[in-house]
């Protein structure tokens, strides 16, 4: 079977499922999209560069730069621990799209980009939906749930390819503060759970003098593979994430390293798992936090910038952690927008609510277990800019929070 053969056995408008954030499997979509000419395209964090035209939905759960503003555009607001159960469900695949290693003992490996893709894989099967794998030989090989078999797979399109890396950034003095801040509250034996970006970044670089910490993430990057080299990990548990991004020098760090774990998303994101882990501190971000500790991480101006990720799952997991932590760690001041990302009320749909406390570079306003009284202070006292914060007691006072 050749890959025109396939495609002209799916049904008309299939829902063609491929691998998302860093690691699309461009060739092979490419072929697809001059294939057919018209189909749902469902992709996590979609990248510039999809197929945005007349005949395409781009479908998601968390929208990326490739998705953003696209007019056909389709999103499906889900917690990312939830995303497989559409799969079985709402939005059932007709063709699954991996990129994998080359074939090694009748398996390959997904790896940098786990994910919701084995559940897709499941679901495409059970309908007798199709499966290809674009593999290529320059794709780290990973283990746990980001080995299939071959038995599993209708065809392979080769396609070998260097994969989207990130450098690593100079953390700024800002993010730094920040980050310096978040490290001070996190203990020796830890669980860390924190994304890409100077923020996390820079609270997981803090942590290089602490010991036997441990990794139970949706995503890592580059700040883990630092902790690993200063000793700082509990080299006895396996680092558990679910997709990685980062510099070529982690990419061949992560190749074959079997202490890499790579778990599926209803398992990584569930939260009564992530909540069995010992004092697990959880560093999530946001784009405005109101005065009642509720965040908005998905929209600007009503328009769907992300969605929910594993936000929502990671606050739940370390919330119920014995000895855990939940932080939200931003700027103050959005220096795009200029304007505090302290606010009296969000207006838009909440992302999230009630960390344990929120981290900016003026300080940390300690949020759960105080009444609603105390949270606005605090976060007005200890977080807010300090241009704001006479306008936002005038607002807390309105609302019945001072």
């Amino acid at each position: 079977m050749n890959l025109s053969t396939l495609l002209a056995g799916l049904p008309e408008n299939p829902r063609i499922v491929v691998t998302g954030n860093h690691v699309t499997p461009w060739h092979t979509l490419g072929l697809i999209d001059e294939a057919l000419p018209a189909y749902r395209l469902w992709a996590l964090n979609g990248q510039p560069g999809l197929p945005d035209r007349e005949g395409v939905t781009l479908e998601t759960a968390f929208v990326g730069p490739g998705q953003r503003r696209s007019p056909r555009l389709s999103y499906t607001p889900c917690r990312l621990s939830l995303v497989p159960s559409l799969f079985s469900r709402q939005q059932p695949p007709d063709l699954v799209v991996l990129h994998t290693t080359r074939p090694r003992d009748g398996r390959v490996s997904m790896g940098t980009e786990v994910n919701v893709l084995p559940a897709a894989l499941e679901a495409a099967r059970r309908r007798g939906g199709k499966v290809v794998a674009q593999v290529n030989a320059r794709m780290p090989w990973t283990s746990g749930d980001a080995l299939v078999d071959l038995a599993h797979v209708d065809l392979m399109v080769e396609a070998d390819g260097d994969l989207p890396t990130a450098p690593v950034g100079a953390i700024d003095d800002e993010s730094a503060l920040i980050g310096a801040m978040v490290a001070d509250r996190v203990p020796d034996g830890a669980t860390l759970q924190a994304g890409i970006g100077a923020v996390p970044d820079a609270a997981l670089r803090g942590l290089v003098s602490r010991h036997g910490l441990r990794v139970w993430t949706e995503m890592f990057s580059d700040s883990v593979l630092a902790l690993e080299r200063a000793g700082a990990m509990d080299r006895h548990v396996p680092i558990t994430a679910s997709f990685i991004f980062g510099s070529p020098e982690l990419m061949e760090w992560v190749d074959g390293n079997d202490r890499i774990e790579m778990l599926r998303t209803e398992v990584t994101n569930d939260p009564a798992r992530i909540a069995r882990n010992p004092s697990m501190v959880s560093v999530n971000t946001a784009l405005q936090i109101d005065l009642f500790g509720q965040a908005n991480a998905s929209r600007i101006n009503a328009r769907i910038h992300s969605g929910f990720g594993g936000q929502t799952d990671f606050i739940v997991g370390a919330l119920h952690s014995t000895g855990g932590q939940a932080m939200m760690a931003l700027r103050s001041w959005h220096p795009k927008a200029d304007c505090s990302t302290i606010v009296p009320l969000v207006d838009e749909p909440v992302t999230s609510f009630q960390p344990t406390a929120v981290v900016t570079e003026q300080g940390v306003a300690e949020v759960f277990g105080y009444d609603q009284r105390a949270q606005a202070r605090h976060l007005i006292r200890d977080a807010a800019h300090p241009r704001v914060r006479d306008e936002l007691w005038e607002e807390a006072a309105e609302l019945g929070l001072a």
